[in-house]
């Protein structure tokens, strides 16, 4: 938010400021890349309530500077939303709502995280919904991958 101020204080310094300066902020209410690298890394379990954080307006408070702001709720919509912030003539927060029970596994994961995140997972409160959600984004990302997907 900090970063926010900083751009709308130099705004007249950009050389193009018109060209696309995009924040782009996954609001899910969680210090969730920090809990899932702890649980990755160390196979600690989440600490309920520790991690989360209120809900902050990102697009909102980018609008009270005076820059533009855009909320995308919906994972069909993200096309759209990216068109729109890349087409705006002054700076964006693009906020995304997302699911904190989403583990944000890359591609590269190695077999000792996997297994102590699979650990941490076992002692996890919300243990079944995290993992069904999980499965369900790593087969959406598959998915998308294949020939005549993906594409608009």
């Amino acid at each position: 938010m900090n970063e926010m101020i900083t751009v709308k204080r130099y705004l007249d310094r950009l050389t193009n400021p018109a060209a696309p300066f995009v924040f782009c902020v996954f609001n899910n209410q969680d210090l969730n890349q920090v809990t899932w690298e702890q649980r990755a890394m160390a196979g600690d379990p989440k600490y309920p309530g520790s991690p989360e954080i209120p809900d902050v307006p990102y697009a909102a408070y980018t609008q009270l500077l005076g820059l533009k702001g855009t909320v995308c709720q919906a994972p069909r919509k993200v096309g759209d939303a990216w068109d729109e912030a890349l087409a705006a003539d002054k700076p964006v927060a693009l906020e995304f709502k997302v699911d904190n029970g989403i583990a944000p596994i890359p591609p590269h994961i190695m077999a000792s995280q996997g297994k102590k995140a699979t650990k941490a997972a076992l002692h996890d409160p919300r243990k079944a919904g995290i993992t069904a959600r999980s499965v369900r984004q790593k087969i959406t990302e598959y998915a998308g991958r294949l020939p005549g997907r993906g594409e608009k």
